[in-house]
């Protein structure tokens, strides 16, 4: 009988929540107790579909993991940056430039955050594959990959998949239309991610006018953010101005990626984001977070859905001709490879600066 016993495991201790006058975006609550049975699925599209139009994120309660659930997640997520040793950190980090793929260490400093100041980041990520024993980890987080697993699987099939059911039901397609594309056991890059923002210098902040990651779009389907107690997540509102992201204890924030802009042919964009200081009375406290990155099975074509009655009503946006869409793997790795790492070159736009990924321009923003 095997033990219910957990393995012990540093407990981290959340921050008090930011009491800073903020402008927070006004974002939708999905409760996701109702995406189970048909008639729930039917009575929550609509409610998703407007929200991820709207401003492409997304509050999601009830989700199934408890309150204790997410603190252990939590807690487990701080292990690779405060328990691991340096060494073998090191020997645990990522080759990200010639993998494509997030997953294993990523150091502080790699990513250029201002390329104009020689701003680079101070984050620190630790990438899990979906399929947590498809890679070798640290010994310190050995112990806990039974718990990874359970997390990852709890996304998958308790979150991601009912939100792809109600976005197929916004499309006017077969519910598992764009689950079949995202199959668990398939081989693909969907990932359990821990990250830690720490903190920068006076004279690094002002560089890059407090920007910690400068605005961007995920590369893939959906992101599942489980929120944060740090603030410091930021959203571009469909007034152009930049709007905080509330934190709610034990809620995910969702949003769209590219991928989904590609299936969806723009009726879903892939939304923009980006990471400032925290807020005044959150500056002295490291940002710690979890995430579910989720993408295709990497042989699945970026093709929009021509056969949704809903796009054929309003019109596909194509970022390329359907014969040289690229394959979801392709994708990723043309986007994870040169991310943080490429000088951008100055845009058309107002302060947005592009790069061309497979044909396709990437823009980033500031």
């Amino acid at each position: 009988m095997p033990s219910l016993t957990l393995p012990e495991c540093p407990c981290y201790i959340p921050p008090p929540a930011t009491k800073e006058d903020l402008e927070f975006a006004d974002l939708a609550i999905i409760d996701m107790s109702g995406a189970h049975t048909p008639e729930g699925r039917q009575e929550l599209y609509p409610q998703l579909r407007d929200a991820l139009r709207t401003h492409g994120f997304a509050y999601a309660i009830n989700h199934g993991y408890t309150q204790a659930q997410r603190d252990r997640i939590f807690d487990i997520a701080d292990v690779p940056f405060t328990v691991v040793p340096p060494d073998e950190m090191e020997t645990y980090t990522a080759n990200i430039e010639k993998v494509g793929y997030y997953a294993g260490f990523k150091g502080r400093q790699f990513w250029k955050v201002d390329t104009e100041n020689s701003v680079l980041d101070q984050i620190e990520h630790y990438g899990i594959n979906k399929n947590v024993t498809r890679r070798p980890h640290p010994q310190a987080l050995r112990p806990f990959l039974p718990e990874i697993d359970a997390f990852a699987r709890h996304n998958h099939f308790n979150i991601l998949h009912p939100i792809l059911r109600l976005i197929a039901l916004s499309l006017e397609l077969p519910e598992e239309t764009l689950v079949e594309r995202h199959n668990f056991d398939g081989t693909g890059e969907t990932s359990v991610r821990f990250m830690k923002y720490f903190r920068r210098s006076r004279e690094e902040e002002e560089k890059s006018k407090n920007v910690w990651l400068k605005g961007h779009t995920d590369v893939g389907s959906v992101t599942i953010l489980w929120s944060q107690p740090v603030g410091g997540l930021q959203i571009l509102a469909p007034d152009g101005r930049w709007k905080w992201v509330r934190h709610i204890d034990n809620a995910l924030v969702i949003n769209t990626g590219d991928m989904m802009g590609f299936f969806t042919g723009g009726y879903y964009k892939p939304t923009i984001h980006r990471v400032v200081q925290p807020p005044g009375d959150q500056r002295e406290y490291e940002r710690l977070g979890a995430f579910y990155f989720t993408m295709p099975d990497d042989d699945v074509r970026l093709l929009p859905l021509v056969e949704s009655p809903v796009l054929q009503r309003v019109g596909i946006e194509r970022r390329c001709l359907d014969e040289d869409a690229p394959l979801c793997a392709t994708w990723r790795k043309g986007r994870t490879t040169t991310y943080g790492r490429t000088d951008l070159k100055k845009g058309k736009e107002h302060n947005i600066e592009e790069e061309v990924i497979e044909g396709i321009v990437v823009k980033h923003y500031n």
